[in-house]
């Protein structure tokens, strides 16, 4: 198995760089787009999101279950790291479009996002927010750290792969269901329920890991599983597109909306499975690069802070990065259609914000877990 730095799984940091690559590039690119690569992105993040905290969970549990004050210290832990690492940049973000007079944070839509509900807003209003579109993949996984810590802890062992198996069919079926009413498929996309099964496939990983340790390195260290799972999502997007060309609205397209995410989830597992094993060759060289290691510590503020340094619908023509790619135009011929160097040009831009956030706040607040939820 992957050699470990403290339990610290090194490749994943280059698969979260992978990851927020996929958005960024999704969102800065010019529509229309081939593939959905910020969706997959996302579902990237949910799988191994999924794998992470039950991991932790699970451990946690084992630990704590059956103690005086078992239930308070399990639970105690778990929210004052969560907290410590996603609240300080998420509210400072809001409290700085607060200040800017941002519509998003100057009407009664303000207050979905203080409590992370930003995704029930456009689920039951079908409408998106602006300039914090992206938050909410924030709010799902919020709202999968309120039941997920309460349910791992009271669910016996022998009934804890039923129960993340559930998740996976209840999602997939709630899916099918507003398919099946015409629910516009950002509804579906953007709803917690629904992005179960991504959560429970990598839930599913760190059980055996832990506790199958001998199948778990069997199934993941075998490539035919990888590579499978990425031909069967090849061949769902080829349908996908088929019924797009026929004429399919994306809302009423059974292969998005309904398919897409378990397929992407199942590669996702294989692929995660395969760098917590270890990945060798090109592959290992690239996700434990330094440069791509330090870009995936930083993948979160990457998230946080790529559609406020430019966004293709929102950015005001006052904005900075607006202004100077503007001034590009004018300078340089044929810029307007460069889209790869403009993309590269706010991937370097993000980058700085995100690394100047990790170093001045993320990581000295990130390095008080130890204290406080020791």
């Amino acid at each position: 198995m992957l050699e470990k730095r403290n339990e610290y799984l090194v490749q994943l940091d280059g698969l979260r760089f992978v990851a927020v690559a996929l958005v960024l590039w999704d969102h800065w690119m010019p529509e229309p787009h081939l593939l959905p690569l910020g969706a997959l992105g996302v579902n990237l993040f949910f799988v191994l999101s999924g794998f992470l905290i039950a991991r932790i969970l699970l451990t946690s549990k084992d630990k704590n279950f059956g103690k005086p004050n078992g239930l308070k210290d399990y639970l105690r832990k778990f929210y004052i790291r969560r907290t410590i690492r996603i609240f300080p940049i998420y509210y400072l973000s809001l409290l700085g479009l607060w200040l800017l007079n941002d519509p998003s944070m100057r009407s009664d839509r303000a207050w979905w996002q203080v409590f992370y509900a930003s995704n029930v807003y456009i689920a039951t209003k079908e409408t998106w927010f602006g300039i914090t579109d992206h938050f909410w993949s924030l709010a799902v996984e919020e709202q999968f750290y309120i039941f997920f810590p309460i349910l791992i802890f009271f669910i016996p062992r022998r009934f804890v792969v039923p129960f993340f198996v559930s998740l996976l069919v209840a999602s997939v079926a709630l899916r099918g269901y507003w398919w099946y009413i015409q629910k516009p498929w950002f509804v579906s996309y953007v709803s917690m329920p629904t992005a179960l099964d991504a959560f429970g496939l990598g839930a599913l990983m760190a059980y055996a890991q832990l506790y199958k340790n001998a199948l778990f390195l069997k199934i993941y260290s075998n490539r035919l599983y990888l590579w499978g799972s990425f031909a069967a999502l090849a061949v769902l997007f080829w349908f996908s597109t088929q019924s797009a060309d026929a004429g399919v609205h994306k809302s009423h397209n059974v292969y998005i909306n309904v398919w897409e995410r378990l397929f992407a989830s199942i590669f996702f597992m294989f692929l995660i499975g395969g760098g917590i094993v270890g990945y060798g060759g090109w592959f290992k060289w690239f996700l434990e690069n330094k440069v791509v290691n330090y870009l995936g510590k930083i993948s979160y503020g990457l998230y946080v802070y790529h559609n406020f340094v430019f966004n293709q619908y929102h950015s005001p023509a006052t904005h900075p990065v607006v202004r100077l790619l503007n001034k590009m135009i004018r300078s340089i011929d044929g810029f307007s259609q460069m889209y790869v160097l403009r993309v590269c040009i706010l991937f370097l831009i993000t980058t700085a914000v995100a690394a100047i956030s990790w170093h001045f706040i993320e990581k000295p607040i990130n390095d008080l877990k130890d204290k406080w939820a020791a």
